[in-house]
């Protein structure tokens, strides 16, 4: 089987609260989740088992290292070859991996997101089409902010704390950086209407093509 005609991969990037998922989620509302195979680079973050738990609390999220992007690229060319994977699942509760994976069958088109998916040269030159979602810097840490608070059980304290030493230096190292390689910029995330028409129209077109 050909590979480029397997699959057509689309990467939506951003910093951490920009709306990536949202974006995502809107693309596989629009589009029949069956011709979607759907990774998210959160669930590659290396395995801590072997650490204590504090050692895991202190580990840098935002860096590139902190995440298996090979075990990545090994799946989007799996899939692209038309078999399925097991996706690992990372439980951040007790910040290392689940014990369970998650089954992806191959699609058409194959959705990555990530804030560090452009950061990583072959990961990026594996995509056909990539996304950035531009957010302001104080929404996105809102967002950040109310997420690690109501869903991850965290203090105010732990998340300021987290952001200051490692999420906004690695944003600006590393995420921002990664925006020159967007193939489109998209402002405000989903809730930008013109630009997710743009990109439906688009995944729809191709869906279209022999």
């Amino acid at each position: 089987m050909d590979e480029q005609k397997s699959a057509f991969v689309i990467g939506v990037a951003g910093g951490t609260g920009s709306g990536k998922t949202t974006v995502s989620r809107r693309i596989q509302e629009a589009v029949n989740v069956a011709y979607i195979a759907y990774l998210q680079h959160d669930n590659y973050y290396r395995d801590q088992s072997h650490l204590s738990p504090e050692a895991r609390a202190h580990t840098n999220y935002d860096h590139p290292n902190s995440l298996e992007t090979a075990l990545l690229i090994e799946h989007l060319h799996t899939l692209k070859a038309g078999q399925a994977v097991e996706m690992p699942l990372y439980d951040f509760s007790i910040h290392t991996r689940s014990t369970h994976t998650q089954h992806v069958d191959p699609a058409r088109i194959i959705l990555v997101e990530g804030i560090l998916i452009f950061t990583e040269k072959e990961l990026r030159e594996s995509m056909d089409i990539r996304v950035f979602v531009d957010t302001d810097a104080d929404i996105r840490f809102i967002r950040r902010l109310r997420r690690d608070m109501v869903e991850r059980g965290r203090s105010l304290d732990s998340v300021v704390q987290q952001y200051m030493a490692t999420v906004r230096p690695m944003h600006q190292e590393f995420v921002e950086p990664s925006k020159r390689y967007a193939d489109v910029i998209v402002p405000r995330g989903g809730d930008n209407r013109v630009a997710m028409e743009m990109i439906v129209s688009r995944i729809l077109a191709l869906l279209k093509e022999p």
